[in-house]
């Protein structure tokens, strides 16, 4: 296990991260394959997700939207889902010294829910860090695109934070990037507006310039 200000020399935790219709949930699978086909053990997951806890309350999160939200609450249902997923997912995985990939992780909350939000970011963080008990991803990757044209991909049905509008999409982008300056050890900034064939090379790339 890791915590926030000891990454590893080498990341065996790995979450990407973007705005909605930057592609990443689509990455998850080619990059969990090519991994596994170097020979390594490997856990994927979402976030919220991956857990009959977490599901359910990604269902109310996301698709329920005929149900009320105040920021906070929203935030700490996340954040519930979050713990579960640590305790029954990623911690056992991380200690039996598996790979991990995640499709989101804290750093989604952060930039959601403060920096696009109206939640302090700090606290955020530091609520996170309960929930996670420390554990924090050794790589992060941010597909970063464009939201206007991150906007044309979502061809289907938007869920409770897609249909937030344009302004809230842009001050998400602002709010990754101005994450990954802050910790340019653990952020990588990748290209996205390519296709996914590209997308993912330079995934695999960055990830194997990281480890070896």
């Amino acid at each position: 296990m890791t915590d926030s200000t000891s990454p590893r020399s080498t990341a065996r935790f790995i979450v990407l991260e973007g705005i909605d219709g930057s592609g990443k949930s689509s990455q998850v699978a080619p990059l969990v394959e090519w991994l596994r086909g170097r020979g390594h053990d490997v856990v994927a997951c979402r976030d919220p997700g991956a857990t009959p806890a977490g599901d359910a309350i990604r269902q109310i999160l996301l698709h329920r939207q005929e149900i009320p939200l105040g920021p906070t609450t929203e935030m700490l249902l996340y954040m519930a889902a979050r713990a579960q997923l640590v305790s029954a997912v990623i911690a056992p995985a991380l200690e039996r010294g598996a790979w991990v990939v995640s499709d989101r992780y804290l750093p989604a909350n952060i930039v959601y829910q403060g920096h696009a939000g109206s939640l302090d970011p700090e606290t955020i963080r530091s609520v996170g860090g309960i929930a996670t008990g420390g554990i924090a991803p050794d790589l992060v990757l941010l597909l970063d695109l464009d939201p206007a044209a991150a906007a044309l991909r979502l061809d289907r049905p938007l869920d409770r934070l897609e249909s937030r509008g344009d302004d809230f999409r842009r001050r998400l982008r602002d709010g990754y990037l101005r994450e990954a300056a802050a910790q340019p050890d653990r952020f990588e900034i990748v290209d996205a507006a390519a296709d996914m064939a590209t997308v993912g090379a330079r995934i695999r790339a960055v990830v194997e310039r990281h480890v070896g």
